[in-house]
């Protein structure tokens, strides 16, 4: 899976901010965990990927990561920023 080329990201004053240029209509303001898991996706990879960089970089219980990083790529494709 990937993010799709049509979504665009950049940070200011700290922010993680997506925005797409064509379909979805509106703004996605990222924390810092959404941040990493959007960054992640800009070059095709897996959930497990994911999860597993996500394990590298945090101090966090696998089980807990899974769990975030499977929320955030929910509302990903709920909004058709994946693709799959």
């Amino acid at each position: 899976m990937k993010l799709k080329d049509t979504f665009i990201t950049y940070t200011a004053t700290g922010e993680h901010t997506m925005v797409a240029t064509e379909g979805f209509s509106g703004i996605v303001r990222s924390n810092k965990t959404a941040a990493f898991i959007i960054e992640t996706l800009k070059k095709p990879t897996t959930q497990e990927q994911i999860v597993d960089a996500m394990e590298a970089k945090y101090d966090a219980p696998r089980e807990i990561l899974e769990k975030d990083v499977a929320a955030v790529l929910e509302k990903l494709r709920s909004i058709g920023a994946i693709e799959d």
